[in-house]
């Protein structure tokens, strides 16, 4: 049963929705995708979010004053089967009726580069808030701008998981986005 590893895998999803620009809009419609990866049994399980959105004020020539606004539904994370899917969405996983939405919220952008800096920002996932830091590349395909990243969370953090799952489930999960932005 896979069921604590979809859990975990969608609140890394969460923060990996850790990315946004001004003006621009991202979300799956567009071509991004966010997904969660976590190890069950040692073995790696990647799951995407179906449904995310967002907003990412981003100037190339003011990076630092870039803001980033992602919102993940935590009921979206599709590991593959809708029972398992259906159990990421109580109380002991993702609790999704009293918290349907996992949030990064940007408080700081660190220009490293010409196209990488460092987003900085709280993650909020089932009413728990850690501060986190998110490596970020910035690429110009003709579809728009792109922000591609990989950041680690800890779910047990965020009280994601029932403790039953703890030796079989990793802690670590691994949260990968692609976020086309457009207008």
């Amino acid at each position: 049963m896979r069921t604590g590893s979809g859990v975990v895998a969608a609140l890394l999803m969460l923060i990996a929705g850790t990315l946004s620009a001004a003006g621009l809009e991202v979300g799956p419609v567009g071509g991004g995708s966010l997904t969660a990866t976590f190890k069950q049994a040692g073995v790696a399980v990647e799951s995407p979010f179906t449904r995310f959105s967002g907003s990412i004020d981003y100037d190339p020539g003011k990076v630092a004053a870039a803001v980033a606004l992602i919102e993940v539904e935590t009921a979206s994370l599709d590991i593959g089967d809708p029972a398992f899917n259906a159990e990421l969405a109580k109380k002991s996983w993702f609790d999704s009726a009293a918290h349907p939405k996992a949030v990064f919220r940007s408080t700081a952008i660190k220009p490293l580069a010409a196209n990488r800096f460092e987003a900085v920002g709280t993650l909020a996932i089932k009413g728990r808030t850690q501060t986190i830091v998110v490596p970020v590349i910035v690429s110009q395909k003709p579809a728009g701008t792109v922000f591609d990243g990989t950041f680690s969370i800890s779910r047990k953090a965020f009280g994601i998981g029932d403790p039953l799952w703890d030796e079989v489930l990793e802690d670590q999960v691994i949260v990968k986005f692609h976020l086309v932005a457009g207008r």
